[in-house]
This record gives structure tokens, sequence and C-alpha cells, in this order.
């Protein structure tokens, strides 16, 4: 019964298993969702311009699966929420280990790095800030806990071991509880049915090398992963000299086993250790980010186990899942100056109970345990408690979903949430309309809390936010048009307020600062989403956003979210095995600072690619970054990468 495990691939973080399906399996796959739909499958292809083939290989009947939007598989047609899902074809294809690149493809992102490889990366959602955005690994909250904001830093991943990249753009607290304020992100590891590996080399002395091996049998499957990372990158300091380098290795292992027709177990676990030299502060000239010797030494761990329980009518998922992070910074003599540990477990129930037809209810509840400690912080721990139910109806041309949650806080309370969504399409053709209404909450970071700055008194933070969008085809196939509109208001916000020359009300016994309930903001905008299949074998690509975020207490722009961006990109495959391929990022001009004074300009970033097939198992790739070495910053005094030429092998299965 292995055919539920191939169909968990893309979806579920629990048992499972990526794979090349082929036709059959892409059918088998449609069939048995539309069979929990109560509906008939139909096996003709949707009219369109021209015979639609996805470039990754898979058949236009293989479905596009989204779990971040109701935390179990959902056709992304079944959905109102904005949802984009980039698959491990699409990752090959922009090549290189850098995921920043990648996920600039989503309508809605910003990216901001501190420099080179390694240096913090942060990934904002229609203007929501970096660590505002729930980011799960196989379905595991893996936000660092002992982190001021506890976002993710996404310079401790790698493509290598990727199979997905699953993004939610807007608030999903319904589902994901805690977090989810300003969008989800759900990145799942990559598995393989026998083996595939790549290696490449390039600038800067950079080496990546991936891999994954495994076994599918009948009635079990296991999996390895494996990458690596190095390079003598460059100066994260803008005006500094000196090269700052960056080594990873990740590992990961995943298994799932049937145990009856009706039961199977899984387990994933991950690991990743990255060694980043990084740049300092000097509060004397010459002052600003300078050159220094210091390091960042990050250790990450996430798994998740459970079973799994397939009944005719009824699907429950329960699972143990945990995920630790542990930093480490060493100055020149390799003395620690800071270091801090983070850790969350949960235990998590989920379910989905189809009562008539397409009538279903979807359900769940988790516990999660939260604590952290640092160099100066004693440790301190919270708890969050919460449950959620979910109606919906999904037959034919229209899809309905509903929901509300409840969450209970050790420190702040109690907390609810609400969500809705609404997808219809049209006649017998491919256009479709969707709208999605609801909350999202971010309970205060164990450090916000507990830390010398700590403030216990704070409360959860809240957005409401709402989409409307338009679509027409599926993204990477055909003719594809998409248009959203989207506003989120979001208030309670966190931030640091300083006590200087105070030392009553708020700021007894925080002489320096702390932090407060204090901030609103809005952001709102269009997105429009574009392709095409001009010839045989090419296809163009892109998306333009407009966000427009402010701060509602001052009026002023939110850091580091440029108005406009966009992304154009190509893929032209030839005869004999030849593939080149295109992407044009443009970022219009923000502010570094909540003040406005420091301006960041805006800038163009050119890559270019090319693949030819040895054979049917091994091929030569390899591209240019940043053709035209442009110069540019997404963090005042970081550099950013310039010009880079790699090329590499792959072994396919």
């Amino acid at each position: 019964m292995l055919r539920k495990i191939g169909l968990l691939a893309a979806v579920c973080p629990s048992a499972v298993w990526a794979q090349d399906s082929g036709v059959q399996a892409a059918e088998d796959a449609l069939a048995e969702i539309v069979e929990r739909q109560g509906g008939e499958v139909d096996n003709e292809a949707p009219d369109n311009d021209i015979i639609p083939v996805r470039t990754d290989g898979a058949n236009i009947l293989s479905p596009t699966i989204t779990v971040t939007a109701d935390g179990f598989y959902t056709n992304i047609d079944d959905t109102g929420q904005p949802v984009t899902v980039i698959d491990r074809g699409e990752i090959e294809r922009v090549q290189g280990p850098d995921l920043a690149r990648i996920v600039t493809r989503v309508p809605g992102t910003t990216v901001v790095r501190n420099g080179s490889l390694g240096g913090f990366t942060g990934v904002s959602l229609r203007g929501a800030s970096a660590d505002r955005v729930l980011v799960l690994l196989d379905g595991v909250k893996v936000s660092d806990q002992a982190a001021p904001g506890g976002g993710f830093d996404w310079s401790t991943l790698s493509s290598g071991t990727i199979a997905a990249i699953d993004v939610l753009r807007g608030p999903n607290s319904v589902i994901w509880g805690s977090e989810a304020i300003g969008g989800v992100v759900n990145l799942s590891t990559r598995r393989q049915d026998g083996i595939a590996a790549s290696l490449e080399y390039g600038s800067r002395d950079t080496l990546f090398a991936e891999g994954a091996a495994g076994i599918d049998g009948n009635r079990y499957a296991v999996g390895l992963t494996a990458s690596h990372l190095r390079t003598d990158g460059f100066s994260s300091a803008a005006n500094g000299t000196e090269a700052d380098g960056f080594r990873q290795t990740a590992l990961g292992l995943s298994g799932v086993i049937e145990l009856t027709d009706t039961v199977e177990a899984f387990a994933t676990l991950r690991y990743s250790d990255s060694d980043a030299e990084i740049d300092g502060f000097s509060f004397v000239p010459p002052f600003g980010l300078v050159d220094s010797d210091d390091r960042q030494e990050t250790e990450r761990w996430s798994g998740t186990t459970g079973l799994v329980y397939y009944g005719t009518d009824l699907t429950l998922r329960a699972a143990y899942a945990m995920s630790e992070t542990d930093r480490d910074t060493l100055d020149g003599a390799g003395n620690s100056t800071f270091a801090s540990e983070g850790r969350s477990n949960q235990l998590v129930l989920r379910g989905e109970y189809r009562l008539i037809g397409g009538l279903f209810a979807a359900f769940g509840a988790e516990r999660e345990w939260t604590e952290y400690r640092t160099t100066f912080d004693d440790e301190a721990s919270a708890t969050i408690t919460g449950g959620y139910v979910q109606l919906g109806w999904e037959l034919g041309r229209l899809a309905v979903h509903v929901g509300s949650r409840v969450d209970d806080h050790s420190i702040f309370g109690t907390n609810g949430s609400y969500g809705g969504d609404v997808s219809y399409r049209f006649g017998n053709s491919d256009w479709r309309v969707r709208a999605s209404v609801g909350e999202g909450f971010k309970a205060p970071t164990l450090f916000q809390l507990f830390s010398d700055f700590g403030n216990r008194r704070l409360v959860a933070e809240e957005s409401t936010g709402f989409d409307v969008g338009v679509e027409r085809g599926a993204r990477g196939v055909g003719t594809h048009l998409a248009a959203s509109v989207f506003r989120r208001d979001s208030q309670n916000l966190i931030d640091f307020v300083s006590c200087f020359g105070q030392s009553g009300g708020i700021c007894i016994d925080r002489p320096f600062g702390t932090y407060n309930n204090v901030g609103r903001a809005r952001s709102q905008g269009l997105e429009i989403e574009a392709g095409a299949d001009l010839l045989q074998g090419l296809r163009l690509a892109g998306q333009y956003s407009y966000i427009d975020s402010e701060d509602r207490e001052t009026g002023l722009d939110l850091a580091r979210r440029p108005h406009h961006s966009a992304t154009l990109f190509f893929d032209w495959e030839l005869d004999l095995g030849l593939s080149l391929g295109a992407d044009l990022r443009v970022v219009g001009a923000s502010f570094d600072d909540a003040a406005n004074a420091v301006r960041l300009d805006g800038y163009e970033v050119f890559d270019v690619r090319a693949a030819y097939d040895l054979s049917d198992r091994f091929q030569l790739f390899g591209r240019v970054e940043n053709v035209f070495d442009a110069d540019y910053q997404t963090a005042a005094g970081y550099a950013q990468a310039g010009r880079g030429v790699f090329a590499g092998v792959r072994l396919r299965q």
C-alpha cells in the first residue's frame, strides 16, 4: 500500500517519500484525492494554448499539493489561500546551494542577508518581517527559540537536502498556531528511491556536494540525504577586505513502514553543523561594520516520529516533534563571547473526517514546550496548548473552508483565531477565483519575556489579513496567469523600548530598555504572476509584487521592505539534451531603518545557466551569478556577492 506513501510524498511531513512518479502514479494520486472528495476523475487535459507538460517531466495530471493550507494534503486548486509550491525539478534548474535565490521566484518575498553565505538570512512575506513568518522543516517548527525575535536563519539550510518549498503568503494561525502571523513556509526533505548526487565548484573556492539515496520496498521506505558546502566567501563588511568563509554539513534520515493496511509509522531526523566567519561592529574609529576574526558556530537538530491511520472516512496523524538550535560566537582567539541554546518539543494530533460527499471536518490539538538559555540568561521555559476545528466542502468546482482555534500560553494567557477561504472554478475552463481571510498571532519569545530586557506583561502579537485573487491554469504549466490583492493589519507588535533617562513604569529595573507591545503596521499590495510556453520547450515566466508596508504609529515605511520587486525567468529545453535558462531579479529602493534615514538603493541581478545531458544518468551544468557584477546591499553596511562562475556534474537515477 505504498501508493499512500507516494501520495504523501509532497504533502505530509510524516510518511513522505518523494519520487518521479510517472503518468500512472500521478493518475493514481489524483484519483485518490478526488475519491476522498466524493467526485470522479477527469483524465482529459484542460483546454490550454499548448499541450501542458511540466518542465520537470511530470505529467500535467499530477496535482500540485500543499500542506501549508490546512496541515493535510490538499490540491492547491482546492484552497482559496495564496500558496506557491516550488518542486525539486525547479530547485535543480535554478542550481546552487543558496535557497534565497530560489524563493525570490515566489510573489511577495523579500530576502535580507548580512553579507556572505553564512551571514544571517531572513525571508519576509508580503511585508511581514522574517521573524513573523513560521518556517517548518518536514512540518516541524524550526525557529530559534533563543533568538530575540525567534526567527529562522535561512543560512543554516542549503538546497541540496530540500525536495519542495511550500509557501503560504498570509496569516494562518487556525492551523499552525503561534508564529503564523505573516505566512507559513514548509520545507520538505528530499527523498530518493535509488541514488542521486551532484558536485559543483566555482568562484571564491566554493565547493558544494549533495546527494540522496533510498530504498522503496513493498511495505517500507528508508532514505538518507546529505550535503556539504564550503566557500572562502567575501568580506561581509562592505568596506572590508578580509573574506568571510563558510562551512556547512547537513544530514537527514527518514523512514516509513506500513504496519497494517491502515496504519503507517514514520520518522525523520535532520542535523546540520555550520561554521561562519563574521564581521563585527566597531565603536571606535573606524566606526560601523568592520573586518574581524569572529566566527559563529551553529548546530541544529530537528525531527519527528509518529503514526498515521487511514480509515474509510477518518484520517488521523499523531506525532512527536523536536527542534534544537545551539549557537556559539567566538572571537579570533577561539574564546566564546556569546552562546545560546533554544529547544522546542511538540505533541501534535491532526485529523480529518469525511462526513458526506465533499463535506469534511478537520481538527487538531497540540502542546508545545519551549526553553532557552544564553551566556547571560538563566534557563527559562514556557508552554502553549491549542486546538482547532475546520469545516470544509470540496466538491466539483467549489471549495470552502472555515475554522477557528484557541490557544493558551503559560505566560500571557488565551488567544483565539479564525480563518476562512473559498475557491471557485468557472465551468470547464481553467479560470478560478479565490479569496481568504484569516488571523495570525505570535507569542512573545522567551528572550522578550525572560531576558534582562524581558517583560512578562507582554501579550501576543496579532494580525488580520485578507486576499482576493483570480487565476488561470497552474504555475509552471501551459499558460498561467494570476493576480492577487491583499491587506494585512497587525497590532500589539513587540518592539524594544529605550529606558534612557527613565526609571519608573515599564523601565523599573530595566536601565537599558525593555520590550513592549507598542507597534501597529499595515501591509497591502498587489501580486501578479504569468507564464507561457512560447515554443516547444521554451517557457517564459515571472512575478511582480507591489507592497506598501507602513508603520501605523509613525506613518513611515517599514525597514527593508521595498515597494517594488520582480523576478523574470525563462527555461529553454533544446534538442540533444541541452537546456538554457536565466533569472532577472529587480528590486526597488527601501529604507534600512525605522526612521527612514538610511536609504538602500534598488538593484538588478541577472543570472544565466545551462545544462547538458551526457546520458540518461549524467548531466553537466553550470551558471554565472550576477553576470553584470551589480554592487548592492540588502542591509546597510553588508556587501552582497559579485559575479560568480560555477560548474558541476549531476548523477540522476
